[in-house]
C-alpha cells in the first residue's frame, strides 16, 4: 500500500553546467499536506548538504561563493523567504523553517526552475529515456 509519503531528490555540482558532485533521493519523513509543503521540505534536506560541500570545497581551496539551489515551486519559494506563519502553513514542523535563516543570513539563495529543466527530478519521478538524454552530462560528465 502507498504510504503517501513524497520523495525528495537534490544534486550538487560546482558549476551551472558541471556534472553532479554530489546527490541523494529519499522518502521524506513526513506526508506533505501539499505539493508546495512537499517542494517546502526539499530545501530542508538540501541546505545541510550545501553547507558541508561548500566547507570541503574550501578545504580543498575551491572558493564557492554562492550556494544556489533550485526549486520547481514558486509557492515553496515564498513561504521559505516569508517569515509569516501563514495560517495553511503553519503545521509545518520548525525543522524545515531553519532554511528561512539561511536564506536571511545570506548563506543560501533559492531560485525557480521549469520542472522541465530541474535535473533532480530524476531522482524524485520516473525519468524517461528523453530526460535521461537532456542530462546526461550533467550525470556522465562532459
Amino acid at each position: 500500500m502507498k504510504d503517501r509519503r513524497s520523495i525528495t531528490g537534490h544534486n550538487f555540482q560546482l558549476t551551472e553546467n558541471g556534472p553532479l558532485i554530489s546527490w541523494k533521493s529519499h522518502k521524506q519523513q513526513t506526508v506533505a499536506l501539499s505539493t508546495c509543503e512537499a517542494e517546502y521540505i526539499l530545501p530542508a534536506n538540501a541546505v545541510p548538504e550545501s553547507k558541508f560541500l561548500k566547507q570541503l570545497c574550501n578545504d580543498m581551496k575551491i572558493m564557492i561563493e554562492d550556494i544556489l539551489i533550485y526549486v520547481d515551486n514558486q509557492g515553496a519559494i515564498n513561504l521559505a523567504k516569508n517569515p509569516v506563519n501563514h495560517q495553511r502553513s503553519k503545521h509545518i514542523d520548525i525543522t524545515y523553517h531553519f532554511v528561512r535563516s539561511e536564506i536571511q543570513s545570506g548563506n543560501v539563495k533559492l531560485q525557480y526552475i521549469l520542472t522541465d529543466s530541474n535535473v533532480a527530478d530524476i531522482f524524485t519521478k520516473p525519468a524517461t529515456r528523453v530526460k535521461l538524454e537532456r542530462f546526461r552530462n550533467f550525470i556522465m560528465g562532459s
